[in-house]
């Protein structure tokens, strides 16, 4: 008797927190800010400028949900974690979204209380070498060190690839980003293995001689990263996803920040129902009609926001690939609003 009193005592408190977690939107508004989690530094996701400012690609998906539910893209709070509490914090409604380049999971997704909103860049594991150790394949690896940080998938990614290719490695496995890439750099490993995309602001933003290091040509896992929130709270889900179909969207039918005061005369039905000249979206979602054209006129479009931080005008330099429009032969692929 006394074991039921506890279990149904416990479901009740599971089934409370359930329900506190499941008016996100209400509570957002009312306290006016959007807390989002990010990385503690990764440039060209998730990092501060010389001014303090968060920018990247992962920041303006906060920005564009700050710009959706409370019209302002400024009105978020970086909240940086390590890859430990990322989930934990987004669990306990420390945070209100996750945007810190995290890998979507069957067991991210069903196991841990949380649910991905969308994929916002297409990536997948790589290596980074010195150009010294003459190194042109991971499968020249075989006996090297490998820095990586823990609580991430690259350690089940690495062991996974390096079984199936007969590599043997010494794994040097560190629990804070920035103390990998310190180790890495000043030798204690050969390669630093981690998302790809890692690895370019890495070599540029982490390392004093760029061009002493190589990043090498095998991509050995799909790493689709993007925002997570909690289980449970639909419209909030919807919110957040929504958010970054209309960057994508907008990007597909060339709105842009620049012309989207214009395209309100557009004779594109596509158009006006993205930035509710023709109402419904905004009121499906709990949200103004002009969610989505805040999230143009003050972040841009998903074109924009990438070139800005990882493409061509930043010093990431990396090519779209699978994030450029399906339309040329990439998969940022919007649903339609309608």
């Amino acid at each position: 008797m006394r074991k039921f009193k506890y279990a149904a005592g416990a479901f009740v408190m599971l089934a409370g927190m359930q329900l506190a977690h499941a008016d996100t939107l209400d509570i957002v508004k009312k306290r006016g800010v959007v807390q989002c989690g990010v990385t503690t530094g990764f440039a060209g996701f998730s990092a501060p400028d010389a001014k303090g400012n968060w920018q990247g690609l992962d920041i303006d998906v906060c920005r564009a949900v700050a710009a959706a539910v409370l019209g302002d893209a400024s009105k978020f709070k970086a909240v940086p974690l390590n890859s430990q509490q990322r989930f934990t914090a987004l669990q306990s409604g420390e945070i209100d979204l996750l945007a810190r380049n995290t890998t979507v999971t069957q067991q991210r997704d069903t196991a841990l209380g949380a649910i991905h909103a969308g994929i916002n860049f297409y990536d997948g594991q790589g290596f980074l070498v010195l150009k010294s150790l003459g190194v042109k394949s991971a499968k020249e690896l075989d006996g090297a060190t490998v820095c990586m940080q823990t609580g991430t998938s690259n350690e089940n990614t690495m062991a996974d690839w390096a079984r199936a290719n007969n590599v043997k490695y010494k794994p040097v496995v560190i629990e804070q980003f920035n103390e990998v890439v310190n180790a890495f750099a000043a030798g204690r490993c050969d390669v630093f293995t981690t998302d790809a995309s890692g690895l370019a602001s890495i070599r540029i933003s982490k390392l004093e001689n760029p061009d002493n290091y190589v990043v090498l040509p095998e991509i050995i896992s799909k790493e689709p990263l993007g925002p997570y929130v909690r289980q449970g709270d639909d419209q909030w889900l919807n919110i957040v996803k929504w958010s970054l179909h209309a960057m994508v969207g907008a990007e597909e039918l060339g709105v842009t920040s620049k012309n989207v005061d214009e395209q309100l005369k557009s004779t594109n039905p596509n158009v006006l129902r993205l930035l509710g000249v023709t109402a419904g979206a905004g009121k499906n979602m709990g949200v103004d009609e002009k969610w989505a054209y805040n999230i143009v006129k003050q972040v841009g479009n998903y074109g924009e926001s990438f070139e800005r931080n990882v493409g061509q005008g930043s010093p990431l330099k990396i090519q779209r690939g699978l994030n450029a429009q399906w339309t040329d032969g990439g998969l940022m692929y919007a649903l339609p609003v309608r």
